[in-house]
């Protein structure tokens, strides 16, 4: 019996750097609307990459595109470094103006407006972040310095380890310095062991490494995404750039923009770029963007056989 297949385009990117082979890669797959939930997570498994994503119709006309957003494992409702490529791509592919200056897409959390920037030598894609709400503070420090094979020494004494989410919460916890994030090391039971009691937020790892200058590392084995350690996750930047202007890592300014880069540990060295604005002082920020760079890495066809994915 010969099995129905259809074919997709596939774009592979890698975000958040200006140079291939670096930063996050994503796969993003087009005009997917003929693909199940099914299939969608099974292409995503294939792929083994920490997301992608398939770029259907929109809802709204007004709208550039729909976005569903797959990890090997689960779908999440808003994600970073697969909005910036995905827009990255939209553009490239001619399906947003080359002059368009901003567009949105329609992701599980609702529409994410995009801002281009073409200022610079490479194009520059700003992700608009929903409000960024604060939660649980872990009290647990020795415990958690312990699961990540550090000392409660190596801890910012003065920084809580915080919940945080623009959409996605994480976990994060501020070191005293690069060499300790370096250090730490992503164990998913005693990860689990710890945070099991909180809800198994991925943890955010940072240091502030010099002015509006931040070192970063995100582990998530114990939570719902599996991902040992991630290259750049721009849903976890928006709420670190919160958090370091929160707690002083970072001067509180009307206008805040810090450079986190992340990645490095892992030889994928990503540099992301953070945008806050405080309006007279508040406490929170009534804007948070995330922005970064895209090089394209390869273009496929993805074959889709109903029959294999039935078995």
């Amino acid at each position: 019996m010969t099995a129905h297949e259809r074919r997709y385009r596939l774009r592979w990117v890698d975000v958040f750097t200006e140079r291939p082979l670096l930063g996050n890669p994503l796969a993003v797959v087009l005009e997917a609307d003929g693909l199940s939930d099914a299939e969608m997570q099974a292409i995503a498994r294939e792929t083994n990459l920490s997301e992608t994503t398939f770029v259907l119709p929109p809802q709204k006309r007004e709208h550039a595109a729909k976005v569903r957003i797959f990890t090997p494992h689960v779908e999440l409702p808003f994600a970073g470094h697969p909005t910036v490529g995905t827009g990255w791509v939209l553009i490239d592919e001619g399906l947003v103006g080359s002059d368009a200056s901003a567009f949105t897409l329609e992701e599980g959390v609702g529409p994410i407006p995009v801002r281009v920037d073409r200022a610079g030598r490479s194009l520059v894609l700003w992700m608009s972040h929903p409000p960024v709400t604060f939660g649980e503070v872990i009290e647990e420090r020795e415990e958690m310095a312990a699961a990540l094979g550090l000392r409660a020494a190596d801890l910012q004494p003065n920084v809580p380890m915080q919940v945080a989410s623009t959409g996605v919460p994480f976990l994060y916890v501020a070191l005293k310095d690069a060499a300790s994030v370096d250090r730490a090391v992503s164990r998913g039971d005693a990860l689990t062991a710890v945070l099991d009691p909180h809800g198994l937020p991925p943890v955010f790892l940072f240091a502030a490494v010099g002015p509006k200058r931040l070192y970063s590392r995100m582990f998530g084995p114990h939570s719902a995404t599996r991902i040992a350690e991630d290259p750049a996750t721009g849903s976890a930047s928006g709420p670190l750039g919160a958090i370091a202007v929160r707690y002083g890592l970072v001067p509180r300014a009307a206008q805040v923009a810090i450079v986190s880069e992340q990645g490095t540990k892992m030889g994928r060295q990503s540099v992301i770029h953070i945008s806050l604005a405080y309006p007279n002082d508040a406490e929170l920020p009534r804007r948070i963007e995330v922005g970064g760079s895209v090089v394209p890495v390869m273009t496929a066809e993805l074959s889709v056989s109903v029959l294999a994915l039935r078995t």
